[in-house]
């Protein structure tokens, strides 16, 4: 990214996997100035853009690139994701917002990822996005160096809870999933973004802030009749 412009890298001081879109409200937030330009958040992802856009940084970024992240963020898990979620505060502060994340794997391909990111970046830059729309980009185990435009797939899993005792002989859950015997959905359609990287193409989502069921709104709106009474 630095062929760009200036770079600062605030990022949390710990794992902070499937914290969504999470903000620190009930404690201090702290961070700490690790190097020039680099900074340890003792938060979420969303909080490191709040206090970058806010605090750190002299001039609102250009753009936000959140990541390279260890593991990919498709389908269902984008509800979970971190790095999506700090793309999507950016939105939300008026920024420009790229969430990157790799297929994990023992050495996953982060260099080839931040390349990729970086030409998305520069697009970005020059181009801008629509209002409330970030970019969801995933990079494949095995890159056939194409990129492909897709659709948030759904993953073929679900949650379970695995129960166990601790050594004082208390219980407790670990979350856990299991693949989906009869709905392997996603892989089938071309268009989504786990067809994309198993292909091995890297996949580049639009998402948009806007969650309303647009399509449906007509259909619902046939139901206030019967919901309205007077006393």
């Amino acid at each position: 990214m630095s062929a760009l412009g200036k770079v600062t890298v605030v990022a949390p001081d710990r794992e902070m996997s499937a914290t969504s879109h999470c903000i620190t409200l009930n404690q201090p937030l702290r961070y700490h100035q690790l190097a020039p330009n680099r900074f340890a958040v003792q938060g979420t992802p969303a909080d490191c853009v709040i206090l970058a856009s806010l605090k750190i940084l002299q001039t609102k970024p250009a753009v936000v690139i959140s990541g390279v992240n260890r593991g990919a963020n498709v389908g269902d898990d984008i509800s979970y994701s971190g790095t999506v979620a700090a793309a999507f505060e950016a939105a939300l502060q008026g920024i420009p917002g790229i969430a990157v994340s790799v297929v994990s794997r023992d050495d996953p391909d982060f260099a080839s990822a931040a390349r990729v990111a970086a030409r998305l970046a520069e697009r970005v830059l020059q181009y801008g996005l629509p209002r409330d729309v970030v970019l969801n980009v995933n990079f494949p185990e095995e890159w056939n160096g194409a990129v492909r435009w897709t659709r948030q797939g759904r993953r073929a899993a679900k949650t379970v809870l695995v129960e166990n005792l601790d050594p004082r002989g208390r219980e407790y859950f670990w979350l856990h999933e299991e693949l989906h015997k009869t709905n392997v959905p996603s892989t089938e359609d071309p268009l989504t973004d786990f067809s994309a990287l198993s292909a091995g193409f890297v996949s580049v989502s639009p998402l948009h802030l806007d969650r309303t069921a647009h399509h449906y709104i007509e259909r619902f709106g046939r139901w206030v009749d019967g919901l309205q009474w007077s006393e």
